[in-house]
């Protein structure tokens, strides 16, 4: 079996990439007449069924784009007064109807309760949104509460992963799409969000496996999103005693003088790849390079990393350039949550 291993190692890499360098120029064309017929003719939304998990606010609430398109709505989130506003909206819109369901989506139960709600009024679902997210920004060894940040994994994997597996069978049976919010911090970690980025590669991880198994059955869009308007940040985030508040400070050193997107535009665009088929949606696009360089030159995203976030220089820039007043949206930079909303 040693020996195998040993003559696997001297052929396996040069054979791979011959192969990549024959296979990769028909399967990229391939990628661009498929995009150019999906962009062509997008799925039609009208009358189809989509719940979305964190619909409350930021990501999860700029989806009500699906209203647009004349979809029926599902918004699920813990904050039931923010839901019903959104749905206010969806329905001005273009949403045919809105079910309204509050849940703590991270509790399996609840999941359940949610999906069993969704198909006992619509009868049928289409796309599952899955959205609910929580932020940890602080260094790992000044962590005083190390059990509280298994609520970072309850909900930004688990409360993906529930409520997909509840919505299987239905979503199988319409030839639906899941869309998950993940992070390119997923892919590209940085100090200071260990918990999350964990949390967010396990989510890219699953959905890439999950995919695999569903084959056409069902599609998967991952979102891979950078720093983009939403509570997130606007500093609300676990802090290291285990507590959920605003720090802002924590935030301007985590965000820096990177610029944050605005929600709508994301939303948009999620809704466009998912009903164009896409598997992979990053936005800001700049980010993409990172992916890449943290694939070839790990060594120089952990340089960077730490030079920008545990010595505070991200911050010192952010200040030093003025940025808040031109790289954060207005409402970042007046976030306004009320204690009792978090």
């Amino acid at each position: 079996m040693g020996l195998i291993n040993r003559l696997m190692d001297l052929i396996a890499p040069p054979f791979l990439l011959i192969a990549l360098f024959f296979f990769l120029p028909p399967f990229y064309l391939y990628k661009l007449i498929n995009s150019f017929l999906s962009s062509r003719f997008p799925e039609d939304m009208a009358n189809k069924v989509v719940l979305i998990v964190g619909a409350s606010s930021g990501i999860g609430e700029a989806t009500y784009e699906y209203a647009k398109r004349g979809a029926n709505m599902v918004l699920v989130a813990r904050r039931e007064q923010a839901l019903r506003n959104v749905a206010k909206v969806a329905l001005d819109i273009g949403a045919p109807d809105v079910l309204v369901v509050p849940a703590d989506i991270s509790d399996p139960e609840a999941a359940k309760r949610v999906i069993e709600e969704t198909i006992s009024h619509f009868g049928k679902l289409n796309h599952l949104v899955c959205n609910a997210g929580i932020w940890s920004s602080c260094l790992f060894e000044e962590i005083t509460n190390i059990t509280a940040f298994t609520e970072v994994m309850d909900v930004n994997f688990w409360g993906a992963v529930y409520p997909t597996y509840y919505a299987l069978p239905y979503l199988r049976a319409s030839h639906g799409n899941i869309v998950v919010n993940s992070s390119v911090a997923g892919q590209v970690p940085i100090a200071r969000s260990s918990f999350y980025n964990a949390s967010k590669a396990a989510v890219i991880s699953f959905y890439e496996s999950v995919r695999a198994e569903f084959g056409k059955d069902i599609k998967v869009t991952i979102l891979t999103p950078g720093f983009v308007e939403s509570e997130l940040t606007k500093g609300k985030a676990l802090q290291k005693g285990g507590d959920i508040c605003v720090n802002e400070e924590a935030r301007d050193v985590q965000v820096g003088p990177i610029p944050v997107g605005k929600a709508e535009r994301l939303a948009k665009l999620a809704v466009d790849g998912a009903c164009r088929g896409e598997k992979y949606l990053t936005w800001p696009s700049f980010y993409r390079p990172f992916r890449l360089v943290a694939c070839l030159a790990p060594e120089v995203i952990s340089f960077v990393s730490h030079i920008m976030y545990i010595n505070n220089q991200s911050k010192w820039i952010l200040e030093a350039i003025g940025g808040k007043k031109f790289l954060y949206p207005a409402s970042i930079r007046n976030p306004n949550i009320k204690k009792e909303e978090l």
